[in-house]
């Protein structure tokens, strides 16, 4: 293990860049193979993809990404899958926040480096599930860790994908430990929690933060194996229901549920809030918002 971490983070930030790739050619093939059923006649979805970049206070290159979207595809009506390697000195406001979940050094050395992969997903048709992933590590001098995961977001639910996606994710898990699957579950069932309407935004999934068991090739490979979970946990539920029929109550109750995520991500998601507190691009930190949404 390098004194600096410089070959833990290349090796960290690789594999987030290639997840996102498996990613984006798995859901443009989606898009592809959607040859029956609502909108099996548009043309295909193809991502858009563009570089972000971000600099310091004093103008110098703090790192940046690459974010790609899909708008208005056969089976996504926005997706977005994002990778980022971002660093520089930490904020005043941001070192406060580090310090009190127990960072240290803060206030001696604000250096920072992060890197991850993160992806949101709203369907066009109601009855295909949106969906949450995201993966990341996080260095400063003093400490490390990695966080991160995915959860199913259904407006219409169906209990036999739900039982799909979490016995997806348990088979990934279990190698790394029988007690890793129950912990990770129960901790997404409490963070995915929109606390001011009392409920859950979705039928949960799992979720890790602060991962720092001194054993980075450990954490790395569990943090791997969350990403590996992803697609074939969520590509056979959109394979199954994008074929359905759907009617204007069942967009109106997508709509309305998309509200849910809309208000989650603003008021409580860290990523989102890390994002906008550090000077990422703005449009890449809020790729996660739905195209359209509705309160009643």
């Amino acid at each position: 293990m390098t004194s600096d971490f410089s070959e833990e983070k290349r090796r960290a930030a690789t594999w987030f860049r290639q997840l996102r790739d498996e990613i984006v050619a798995a859901f443009e093939g989606l898009e592809d193979s959607h040859d029956k059923g609502p909108l099996s006649d548009a043309e295909p979805g193809r991502f858009e993809v563009s570089e972000t970049k971000r600099t310091s206070e004093d103008g110098s290159d703090a790192g940046g990404g690459l974010m790609s979207v899909m708008r208005g595809g056969r089976v996504f009506e926005k997706v977005g899958v994002n990778v980022s390697e971002v660093y520089g000195t930490l904020g005043e406001a941001a070192q406060k926040a580090m310090a009190a979940r127990g960072v240290p050094g803060m206030d001696s050395d604000p250096r920072f480096w992060a890197s991850g992969i993160s992806l949101v997903a709203h369907m066009q048709n109601p009855h295909c599930p949106a969906v949450h992933m995201n993966t990341r590590m996080f260095w400063t001098p003093n400490a490390w860790w990695f966080g991160g995961g995915s959860d199913l977001n259904p407006c219409i639910e169906y209990d036999e994908d739900t039982a799909h996606f979490h016995a997806t994710q348990k088979a990934h898990l279990d190698p790394h430990g029988p007690d890793i699957y129950p912990k990770l579950k129960d901790w997404a069932d409490e963070y995915f929690y929109i606390t001011h309407r009392h409920r859950a935004r979705g039928v949960g999934g799992i979720f890790m933060d602060d991962r720092n068991t001194g054993d980075w090739q450990a954490d790395f490979a569990l943090t791997q194996d969350i990403g590996r979970a992803f697609l074939p946990a969520f590509l056979p539920l959109t394979e199954k229901r994008r074929v359905q029929a759907w009617d204007e109550a069942d967009k109106e109750a997508q709509l309305v549920h998309r509200g849910l995520y809309a208000e989650y991500n603003l008021v409580y998601d860290r990523g989102t809030k890390f994002g906008l507190a550090t000077g990422h691009d703005a449009n890449a930190v809020l790729m996660s918002l739905p195209p359209l949404a509705k309160w009643v």
